[in-house]
């Protein structure tokens, strides 16, 4: 398996592509911007983009799709019927999934968004804007921000530790570090300041 990370301009996500050592079919996480870099670190490892998974319904973690999609016919994968004008495939906690060969696992974290998914894919968890490293996804309401904290502690906190965390913004984190370093898990803190 081959992990390949697209850092863009500010304001822009993260993008992932996870593929073979050898190319072929491979998935993107969050096309936030679909640039000439991005295409050209897809072709220079001779993948073929057939999935596409959306951690969530936000203008910054999609736009890049209309074009990606000129390029490519590839799956999109969501927490949600449409993004845009494109239907996807509305995945739901606990769903497993094969998506370009390689076996996905889905998490729902409420309380940044109503569609927000995290998706485990061997080692590591793609989580959007739910948890970064240090930080907490931000919430509309004290209700929803609770409710993103505790659906954080049971479905991420709680599992693996060595899982790398691949966000939507900022570096990568792992679950140890998190639960070590992060304010809103050290103590069972739940006020924290999101993002």
């Amino acid at each position: 398996m081959k992990l390949l990370s697209h850092f863009p301009a500010i304001g822009v996500s993260n993008t992932y592509i996870i593929g073979s050592m050898n190319g072929g079919q491979a998935i993107l996480v969050d096309p936030g911007r679909f640039d000439v870099t991005l295409l050209e670190l897809i072709e220079n490892n001779d993948f073929d983009i057939t999935t596409v998974l959306i951690t969530h319904n936000h203008d910054n973690h999609i736009k890049g799709l209309k074009t990606l999609l000129k390029v490519y016919k590839t799956e999109i994968i969501a927490g949600s019927k449409r993004i845009y004008e494109f239907d996807s495939l509305p995945v739901t906690d606990g769903m497993k999934i094969n998506a370009s060969g390689f076996d996905v696992e889905v998490i729902d974290v409420e309380g940044h968004s109503a569609d927000s998914r995290v998706y485990k894919i061997g080692p590591y968890l793609f989580t959007g804007d739910v948890l970064s490293a240090g930080r907490v996804g931000s919430s509309l309401t004290g209700y929803t921000r609770k409710l993103l904290l505790q659906s954080i502690r049971s479905k991420i906190i709680s599992i693996q530790e060595d899982l790398l965390i691949l966000p939507g913004h900022g570096p990568p984190t792992t679950i140890s570090a998190e639960k070590r370093w992060n304010p809103d898990f050290i103590g069972g803190n739940e006020s924290g300041n999101g993002s």
